[in-house]
């Protein structure tokens, strides 16, 4: 039996370069890995895939992406998956659980693991990136050691409802939020993360960001020196606050 981590991965910004015609969009951007991480325990001489944990929202089966990634591998294992990382929160859950799975059998090309997933690519290398195209062209950067502040939701956004909407948004020459283009489109899709946006700007005075399509928001710097986790209540709801730091490749 061995236990691994799958950190989460972070969009510190990310840019839509181009909408190909096959419906896929080109991207450019930074992305870290970060603290917050699912556990996984592989035990080699069984065959199954087991989930829990407070923010699963995931069901084991042969197309979750931990067997899609054994598949992938060629490889079989019982898989015990604990989830922290928010199903539908932009931060890549399913995409490192799926890459925590491919590092432990020896890893893939980044053209492999993208056939799982855009994020699974750099999910598989961590620590800090340029990542451009659709997921498979990844610059490794120097490692910065950042503090973040997550504020996470008890709703998900679709990923492929948000770029719908980016891309209708774009066709109207909307503009573009320039720290993440997927903002004004995430806002669309679901009001309470626009919502969410201005009441956490005006309770921490802080700029709050969208995490790759949300619904997850985030900080730079830790608000509170006494906890590293909390809840509050606020006009979306509960908020569950997280602070965490970016990771260096391989942790």
């Amino acid at each position: 039996m061995s236990a691994i981590l799958a950190p989460a991965k972070l969009t510190w910004f990310l840019e839509v370069t181009k909408t190909r015609e096959d419906g896929w969009h080109e991207l450019r951007s930074e992305m870290v890995t970060l603290s917050l991480a699912d556990e996984l325990e592989i035990d080699e001489s069984a065959e199954y895939v087991l989930m829990s944990g407070e923010t699963s929202g995931v069901r084991p089966g042969p197309e979750n992406l931990v067997s899609r990634a054994l598949q992938l591998t060629g490889r079989t294992a019982g898989v015990s998956l604990t989830k922290h990382i928010p199903t539908g929160g932009g931060l890549g859950g399913g995409s490192a659980d799926a890459a925590a799975i491919l590092r432990w059998a020896g890893g893939v090309s980044a053209e492999r693991a993208l056939t799982l997933g855009s994020d699974v690519p750099f999910c598989q290398v961590g620590g800090r990136a340029l990542v451009e195209g659709i997921g498979e062209h990844i610059t490794p950067l120097e490692f910065i050691e950042r503090s973040v502040t997550l504020a996470l939701f008890d709703f998900g956004l679709s990923t492929p409802a948000v770029y719908r909407a980016f891309d209708e948004m774009d066709r109207a020459g909307e503009p573009r939020d320039p720290r993440n283009h997927l903002t004004g489109a995430a806002h669309l899709v679901e009001p309470r993360v626009r919502e969410a946006t201005a009441w956490l700007r005006g309770e921490f005075g802080e700029e709050v960001v969208l995490a790759g399509s949300g619904s997850t928001l985030f900080i730079e710097g830790h608000l509170r020196h006494d906890v590293d986790r909390w809840e509050v209540d606020s006009p979306v709801g509960r908020v569950r606050l997280r602070q965490v730091q970016t990771t260096p490749a391989g942790v």
